[in-house]
């Protein structure tokens, strides 16, 4: 079967794609309350051409959240003009000084600390979460880690069964992964991965932040309630 070749569009940034991207993230310049939530809106556009989908973008696209405001070129622009700020003003000089600072045992224990530490930081979380959280709010569901074999592994740490078949996901994250969880969005991968548990669960997918090994974000606890009943 002959290989499909899809022509691409995206710009390339070579070098400078790792500091555009690191800063972006950073400084949540991509979320939809900046620039909406565009993979929804190319669906809803289903373009045939790159030129179908901007136009479309422009005369319709707007962004999420409470002040939800028309997206003009001119707030992409400025949004732009704000990453080259933070960039130039308070990334580079943050690296330079961690860049002059760096040593080689700094570079040993940081990958130590990863792999040992970290994990075993995190393994206390999330069990913590689900035996001393979820597990007594919610005794008549049988909470079970997620397995290397599941497909959807690396997005969901613990899956939460009302009935022998049907179940819903958790996905445990530290509070300092977002300061602001409130903000939080989950990668287009992620939905892909949330979705595909669901065709085979049933169940939809939460995101629990956890803050010394508490839930931080208190409403998912009713959110998963109402879960349960509908996979009763």
């Amino acid at each position: 079967m002959a290989k499909i070749e899809i022509k691409k569009y995206s710009l390339e940034f070579n070098k400078k794609e790792k500091v555009l991207n690191y800063a972006t993230q950073t400084y949540q310049l991509s979320r939809p309350n900046k620039v909406g939530a565009v993979m929804a809106l190319i669906r809803e556009c289903q373009p045939n051409t790159i030129e179908e989908w901007e136009q479309w973008y422009f005369e319709n696209a707007t962004t999420t959240g409470k002040k939800a405001f028309k997206i003009t070129q001119e707030s992409l622009q400025e949004l732009g003009e704000r990453l080259y700020e933070k960039i130039t003003e308070v990334v580079i000089p943050e690296w330079q000084e961690a860049f002059n600072a760096l040593t080689k045992e700094d570079c040993y224990n940081y990958i130590y600390n990863l792999t040992i530490n970290r994990t075993y930081d995190g393994y206390l979380r999330e069990k913590s979460v689900v035996n001393n959280g979820l597990a007594k709010v919610f005794p008549e569901v049988r909470f079970e880690e997620s397995t290397p074999e599941l497909d959807h592994a690396g997005d969901i740490d613990y899956l939460g069964y009302v009935t022998d078949k049907k179940a819903f996901g958790i996905q445990i994250k530290p509070v300092t992964a977002q300061s602001n969880f409130g903000n939080y969005s989950i990668s287009e991968r992620m939905k892909a991965s949330f979705e595909n548990f669901k065709n085979d669960f049933d169940g939809n997918v939460f995101i629990i932040f956890s803050l010394d090994g508490e839930i931080a974000n208190k409403q998912v606890i009713e959110q998963i309630r109402t879960e349960i009943e509908r996979l009763k």
